[in-house]
């Protein structure tokens, strides 16, 4: 069943006998990796919502379409608004942050499929807001908010030292090491990696089968994990957000956008 059907995100719901009530929700800009603008920010927030709405729904699976899972924000936007990217950050991210805190209290368990490259705080950040992760065995998973002169955002300066622990999420956010599916998978940020071929067959199988479960208990289960962790989310992400639009007006911030754009390496100066 097409819930949404066109646009930069798509939603569908399994009707299948052997699979009803796993919801697909997939990532659709590939021409720019999946790159996270408002336009595309404001449609994921609505897939979200419908997700919570229906009530057939049991596990959703999210994916993207295109070479990459998602590669963070979309920086030649970012880097088209000139002195007015504070005010369009500040909008993308309150954007993102609820679509973070969206998916990680959807009562359906989150089953993340990712290949290609998972970066900046959109690609990471919903790989840390996932209740399950399966990585393609080519996957690559890069922080990079540091490195462009920005912060990690979408609450993963919360969700990450509770994944992987303080000082490796510390090295990850601060040295931007790209890691290999086996990497995420020995530090604990994925939950299996299996081959490039069998990403999509391994992750419906797993979503099918949490589908059949006792709903109202898994719900719960994943409540009580993600609220007994200590250090909500929920009250990292005002600090986030103005931390973002501060720091989006300096001159390093510029800098490390044009960076990415050129592909070459910034030259910070701290201010």
């Amino acid at each position: 069943m097409k819930l949404i059907d066109s646009g930069p995100v798509l939603l569908d719901l399994d009707t299948e006998a052997d699979a009803v009530g796993v919801g697909h929700l997939r990532l659709n800009r590939p021409e720019a990796s999946n790159g996270m603008d408002v336009p595309f920010l404001r449609a994921f927030y609505d897939a979200i919502m419908i997700a919570y709405g229906h009530p057939d729904l049991r596990v959703l699976l999210l994916s993207g379409e295109g070479p990459h899972f998602c590669a963070g924000g979309d920086v030649k936007t970012f880097a088209s608004k000139g002195e007015a990217l504070p005010d369009y950050l500040r909008e993308v991210t309150s954007w993102l942050q609820i679509c973070a805190q969206g998916l990680l209290n959807l009562r359906a368990p989150v089953i993340a499929a990712v290949h290609g490259y998972v970066a900046g705080g959109g690609g990471f950040g919903l790989v840390c807001a996932s209740d399950i992760v399966l990585a393609a065995e080519s996957a690559k998973f890069i922080s990079g908010a540091t490195r462009v002169g920005m912060i990690p955002d979408a609450g993963s300066t919360v969700t990450l030292p509770r994944i992987v622990g303080v000082r490796k999420a510390m090295e990850i956010f601060l040295t931007n090491p790209a890691l290999t599916a086996a990497d995420a998978y020995e530090i604990g940020l994925v939950t299996r990696v299996v081959p490039d071929l069998s990403l999509r067959d391994e992750a419906y199988a797993l979503a099918r089968k949490l589908a059949s479960g006792a709903p109202l208990a898994m719900g719960a289960t994943k409540r009580l994990v993600w609220s007994g962790l200590g250090g909500r989310v929920e009250a990292q992400l005002p600090e986030e957000a103005r931390t973002v639009s501060e720091l989006s007006g300096t001159a390093d911030a510029r800098e490390g956008l044009a960076a990415v754009i050129e592909r070459r390496k910034p030259r910070f100066i701290g201010h």
